[in-house]
């Protein structure tokens, strides 16, 4: 079965499942996850700006007169100087598209999942462990169909100004198909799902853990806009640092072939997959170069993660009171 096919039915499916199963519709998690998206992407882009560029400098994060980049502050007014303060939400178009769908198909995708889980038997003993599942579930999907666009939204941030070849997101698109081929569009998703699947399923899991916390530790029986915060942010954290070396290895893959878009910003980092990217980073950098970019990725991890449930509570919310 072809993937776009395969896709459909998923849907056809679970949308036929929720309709039988429950009265609140499925559609208010896809809104709610899609206002999420675009609430989140919006405030925090200038940190996703910064970390891959990081991530996809070769030189150390260090104050060696080699590196371009050294430190976040340095970098900020670097890109300001050099770029202009727009160039912190350079890739935005393509990004707040991506957010959007990967929103949308997240929560949606999650709802099913659980509603899905929950009909084993005996299933309520392990809430934690639904969770991580229904939550990887859900992050693999939301990466699937949003894939091509974070392909094109990390090729706009790694150009340099000086030489650009991409004048947007159509420009980039017919580009890619013109000068390149389609399965571009998807280079690094293997490492992208070994990444997304468990980091989507701890974010829900440690989010359900700290959540459920803060109600015993405050008799709160609702999840509070301050919980979904201070639990969105302890979840981003932890989730992020553990499968960080898989989101430094999906950015490296993603520019293999653009090399005439990276003058100015040092060596090209050149290699043919997954473990060859790992090696060689392991090789050249040692293995802190694995981690090249996790401060702004922690930060980036932390305040996201905490918009994105909070939006996403409160947008259903809002929308339950309207219903």
């Amino acid at each position: 079965m072809r993937f776009p096919v395969a896709c459909a039915v998923f849907f056809q499916m679970t949308m036929g499942f929720s309709v039988q199963k429950t009265a609140e519709p499925n559609s208010d998690h896809a809104i709610a996850g899609a206002a999420s998206g675009f609430i989140t992407r919006f405030l925090c882009q200038p940190l996703d700006v910064i970390k891959i560029r990081f991530q996809l400098q070769v030189e150390p994060i260090s104050k060696c007169h080699i590196s371009k980049y050294r430190s976040m502050s340095q970098a900020v007014l670097l890109i300001i100087r050099e770029e202009g303060s727009a160039a912190l939400w350079k890739g935005h178009v393509p990004a707040q598209l991506l957010s959007i769908v990967y929103g949308t198909v997240q929560f949606y995708s999650y709802n099913v999942f659980t509603k899905m889980l929950q009909q084993v038997p005996q299933i309520e003993e392990w809430r934690h462990t639904t969770q991580f599942v229904a939550g990887a579930g859900a992050g693999s999907m939301g990466t699937i169909f949003s894939f091509p666009l974070d392909t094109v939204r990390t090729r706009l941030v790694a150009q340099s100004s000086n030489h650009q070849v991409y004048n947007g997101v159509l420009h980039s698109c017919s580009s890619i198909l013109r000068q390149e081929s389609s399965k571009v569009f998807f280079s690094g998703l293997l490492p992208t799902l070994l990444q997304i699947a468990p980091h989507t399923g701890l974010q829900f899991a440690f989010y359900g853990l700290f959540t459920d916390f803060y109600k015993r530790c405050t008799s709160d029986t609702n999840t509070s806009f301050y919980n979904s915060m201070l639990s969105g942010s302890a979840a981003g954290l932890l989730a992020k640092t553990v499968v960080y070396p898989f989101d430094l290895a999906r950015k490296r893959l993603q520019i293999q072939g653009f090399q005439h878009g990276r003058k100015g910003f040092g060596k090209f980092f050149q290699c043919s997959g997954l473990l060859d990217c790992l090696r060689i980073t392991v090789k050249e950098e040692g293995v802190r170069g694995l981690f090249k970019g996790l401060t702004p990725s922690q930060v980036k991890a932390t305040v996201t993660t905490a918009f994105h449930f909070t939006a996403y509570e409160q947008v259903l919310l809002l929308l339950k009171t309207l219903r």
